[in-house]
């Protein structure tokens, strides 16, 4: 299909809401390669759920398995408790949404969301094209050519003609990559206000972590085909599952509790009830400039918007990095920030 794939049989009613998706040890094969490998997954009704991950992670292949687009070597797919493993792409009542809408140029911005509506009569589909374009901020852009828009304006189009159908589960795959960030930090709130709105549960890829904590009510992070935490955005920062998780989201180095201590860690206390030896790591703003800590050697300075990014290496040999006001000199008195570090597993 072009364009946003729109998945839904348009016949369908406006779905009721019920226990939502249900993903069962679904596993993804492309010859000898497993490309998602035992995934076990749900999305409530109204939940955002973003599939977090790397490039062959696995994450658009799982997207794909649950369209019924790619076939599953083993578990299911199921809504509301229904299983939907024989039940063809346009009868799951799902739509996907690609990061390029590709809208059909030779209609007007109206023509494109109102494209899957044709079992409504004019005046009914005016309306709900009006609506949606009222939700995407686009109100009055219906006469227009989809050729004069912008790329932002494009995927909002792309959005409301992806919602029009009242789909059961929207699926967005990488949609705002094609776009500059400071656009892409606009649109996450759009898609994620149109989607609260519409109380449209949405399953959403990206390999931008910043979008997803953003937009999700879940991050599901995802490597080599294999789920390795699924947690909401302050819990998964927070206390990542895993060492993996944790380098994944941006953390190092990694120091023992003894290291930790040298420099100022007062968390031996959140040990308790931990198999083996706990590793603590330090995230982006783990370590502060303290007068009152420990000396260590600078590696590196380069300057940056009213502060600068200095390289450090700490006592145990490993190099880290973090803010100062000012241009450190050879060595630089340091402290680990407790709210900045996670503790994980060895």
């Amino acid at each position: 299909m072009s364009g946003t794939e729109c998945l839904v049989d348009v016949g369908l009613p406006e779905p009721t809401r019920g226990q939502g998706l249900t993903v069962t040890d679904a596993v993804v094969r492309y010859g000898p390669m497993t490309a998602v490998d035992r995934v076990c997954l749900e999305v409530a009704p109204g939940e955002i759920v973003a599939l977090l991950g790397a490039s062959g992670s696995g994450k658009s292949s799982l997207l794909r398995a649950v369209a019924g687009l790619e076939p599953l070597a083993g578990g299911s797919v199921s809504w509301d408790g229904e299983d939907l493993t024989a039940v063809p792409v346009h009868r799951r009542g799902f739509v996907m949404m690609f990061q390029d809408g590709q809208l059909f140029p030779h209609l007007s911005v109206a023509g494109n969301v109102g494209y899957a509506l044709t079992q409504l009569d004019r005046e009914a589909r005016a309306a709900r094209v009006e609506e949606l374009l009222e939700l995407v901020g686009l109100a009055g852009y219906g006469p227009r050519p989809v050729t004069a828009l912008s790329g932002g304006q494009a995927q909002r189009v792309a959005l409301a003609r992806s919602l029009a159908p009242h789909p059961r589960l929207l699926m967005l795959d990488e949609p705002l990559s094609s776009l500059d960030r400071g656009l892409r930090e606009h649109l996450v709130g759009v898609l994620e206000n149109t989607l609260r709105a519409t109380a449209t549960p949405g399953l959403y890829v990206t390999h931008d972590q910043d979008e997803a904590f953003a937009i999700a009510d879940r991050i599901a992070v995802l490597d080599g085909g294999r789920l390795l935490q699924v947690a909401a955005p302050a819990q998964l920062w927070a206390h990542p599952a895993s060492r993996e998780v944790a380098e994944f989201l941006g953390y190092g180095p990694f120091l023992t509790l003894d290291e930790a201590a040298a420099l100022g860690w007062v968390g031996r206390e959140a040990q308790a009830g931990r198999p083996g030896q706990p590793l603590v790591a330090i995230g982006p703003d783990g370590l502060v400039e303290d007068p009152a800590g420990t000396p260590v050697a600078v590696t590196s300075v380069r300057a940056g918007r009213g502060s600068y990014e200095v390289g450090v290496r700490l006592p145990n040999g490993a190099d880290a990095e973090l803010r100062s006001s000012a241009p450190p000199g050879q060595t630089l008195p340091i402290q680990l920030r407790r709210a900045g570090c996670a503790l994980v597993g060895d």
